[in-house]
């Protein structure tokens, strides 16, 4: 706590300009990993759209999560959101870091959606070109997500030491959104398609441990305060992070080893464990990096608004956050199991 009360400016732990820089920073959070772990996958199936076996496994692929990734989006919404309410003093900053990536990555994002729609109605001569576009959507957008990542893990620092590290952490998010695509496919597939997700699973688990193990060794050697936070006596306490991520990795190989089997069996643990791997690894960051908005330069504190626009915030963040969570839930709950349909916008059979 008294950290803490440094980092802060001396303000007492009930003071609302304490505690709700935190509570936002708590909801940024959970957004940002909400958006990881649900667009996640989605962007996954894309990345791997063009390496399907003939055009009826991806029409399944498209499919499998046509129903689910315009709201998984949502989360991306919420996240930025809260940046840019919250955190108006730090919006600007960091955007201005981050102008490249995120300018390309909503150009992903937009040629996503308009490459899943027009795919779903052009004719069979100009689905290939849609499909394709699909798949380059996801890529980039998954690219630059990495390379954002890259860019916060090394205090947005300039060099081209630093750049190139932030290119391979985005091929490596590309690798480990392949992962989790290849995770969901297992999941709610079968037969052929089941089969060659296991095979994809398989390659990408290398980039998705690469991605992790060069994040852990960089971030604490960016900053004389995050090394001494998981060198001293508190990186004990710690430690459960890296050793239970370790220990999903290890597991995920093992289980991906032994797919597919008979009666489906565990098919849902490879998405179950990818997404244990990818909250741990966002904890350890936020352990990491809390609680600076910018690597040694802004914190959460120092970014955030006003106490009175918080808390009026906040009543709406109240409201908005469990609809938001019903929807999905809901959504996921409808439209859960194996996906036996080709996705299509035409009616039903007269």
């Amino acid at each position: 706590m008294n950290s803490l009360a440094a980092y802060s400016g001396g303000l007492a732990a009930n003071d609302p300009a304490f505690w709700l820089p935190l509570v936002f920073m708590g909801l940024m959070g959970f957004a940002v990993l909400a958006y990881v772990l649900l667009d996640g996958f989605d962007l996954g199936v894309g990345i791997l759209l063009t390496s399907a076996a003939d055009d009826e496994h991806r029409t399944t692929m498209l499919a499998s999560i046509g129903t689910f990734w315009d709201a998984n989006e949502t989360w991306l919404v919420l996240g930025i959101g809260i940046l840019l309410v919250a955190f108006p003093f730090a919006y600007g900053g960091i955007l201005r870091e981050l102008y490249f990536p995120v300018t390309l990555m909503l150009f992903g994002l937009i040629l996503r959606g308009v490459a899943f729609d027009f795919r779903a109605k052009a004719p069979p001569g100009l689905r290939v070109l849609w499909t394709r576009l699909f798949c380059v959507g996801s890529v980039v957008a998954a690219w630059s997500q990495g390379y954002i990542l890259g860019g916060v893990v090394t205090g947005h620092n300039h060099g081209i030491e630093y750049r190139l590290f932030s290119v391979f952490v985005g091929a490596c998010v590309v690798a480990g959104y392949a992962q989790l695509g290849a995770a969901w496919l297992i999941m709610k597939t079968e037969g052929d398609l089941q089969r060659q997700a296991v095979r994809w699973a398989r390659r990408a688990w290398w980039g998705l441990a690469a991605g992790i193990v060069a994040v852990s060794l960089v971030t604490p050697l960016m900053d004389p305060q995050i090394w001494l936070r998981w060198t001293s006596v508190t990186g004990l306490y710690l430690a459960p992070l890296p050793l239970a991520t370790l220990a999903c990795l290890l597991t995920l190989a093992a289980v991906l080893r032994t797919l597919p089997r008979p009666m489906d069996k565990f098919c849902w643990a490879p998405f179950a464990l990818t997404a244990a791997i990818f909250t741990l690894a966002f904890l350890g960051l936020a352990v990491s990096l809390f609680p600076w908005l910018l690597m040694g330069r802004i914190t959460l504190w120092q970014g955030a608004a006003a106490p009175g626009s918080l808390k009026l915030v906040l009543v709406g963040a109240c409201v908005v956050l469990p609809v938001i969570i019903a929807y999905n839930a809901y959504s996921y709950r409808v439209f859960w199991g194996k996906t036996a349909t080709a996705l299509s916008y035409d009616g039903p059979p007269q």
